[in-house]
């Protein structure tokens, strides 16, 4: 980041975190998983003249790794309460805000956090073949210097002795972040149901909504007016949708550790099925 750019991101926190009691709280969240489609989704909502995105940047990670700066903090990262009541006035609805941060689900404090600070807040939860994932995971992670390990049979390997204690530490230490946790959780992320299942008695399923990516990605119009409907939204505007955040893989990944990698995942992926109302798209 240039000096220029930080200089003005610190000014706008700065200024936000000021005027916070007149900006808004999100209504909804879009909290995972990694790499299944978040920012496409972020950047077709964030079109809508009534869903409000943060004003600097698509997540804030505050309910992950940024608990400790405070709610004040949070709030001074969206759009004051002003310019949203002029949007009331011209459309006649409410307007939301939201973010978007994927670490949001996978997080084992996130969910209690969100639900102590923003009382009846949505949840949107995007979830892809986890063998794909975990895949595209470490490619990206490897890409942005937080992996090491090029190989992706090697680095699923490691998962275990790299997360071993690593959710036991972060609940000892609330503020703490921990590095594999974060980055190397190629498999454990894509165990989908157990992440949705923490987050159930915290919310109830009527306000958490599960999105197969797949469908998504053929048909976005559909899977984007099912996500209005979710927030008793009308419909306003022609989105453009586009994918985001992709990236080109190094090699293909190899059958025979694909069919261990699916086999892995299939009691996780029967668990998930009531969630989506059927089978995921990567099993039928």
């Amino acid at each position: 980041m240039n000096a220029m750019k930080h200089s003005v991101l610190s000014v706008s926190r700065t200024t936000g975190r000021l005027t916070s009691g007149g900006r808004m709280l999100p209504s909804f969240l879009i909290m995972g998983a990694q790499r299944c489609g978040t920012t496409s989704l972020y950047r077709a909502l964030a079109q809508h003249p009534l869903l409000l995105k943060p004003v600097l940047h698509k997540g804030v990670h505050y309910f992950d790794v940024g608990y400790g700066k405070g709610v004040s903090w949070y709030q001074g990262h969206f759009p004051l309460k002003v310019g949203a009541a002029l949007l009331r006035k011209r459309y006649g609805r409410q307007p939301l805000a939201f973010e978007s941060a994927p670490y949001y689900l996978y997080h084992p404090l996130a969910g209690e956090r969100i639900a102590r600070d923003l009382p009846g807040v949505k949840l949107i939860v995007l979830v892809r073949d986890p063998v794909e994932r975990a895949f595209s995971a470490h490619s990206h992670e490897l890409a942005r210097g937080f992996e090491t390990e090029s190989h992706f049979e090697y680095a699923v390997e490691l998962e275990v002795k790299r997360l071993a204690g690593a959710e036991q530490r972060l609940r000892a230490d609330p503020h703490s972040v921990h590095h594999s946790h974060r980055h190397h959780a190629y498999l454990a992320r894509g165990r989908y149901a157990e992440q949705l299942d923490r987050l159930e008695p915290l919310f109830g399923r009527e306000r958490i909504l599960v999105l197969d990516s797949h469908h998504f990605f053929a048909e976005p119009e559909r899977t984007y007016a099912r996500v209005l409907d979710f927030l008793e939204m009308p419909p306003l505007g022609n989105p453009v949708f586009e994918r985001h955040n992709g990236r080109a893989r190094p090699k293909p990944l190899p059958e025979s550790v694909r069919q261990t990698l699916m086999e892995h995942f299939e009691v996780y992926d029967t668990q998930l099925a009531p969630w989506l109302g059927g089978d995921p798209s990567w099993r039928q």
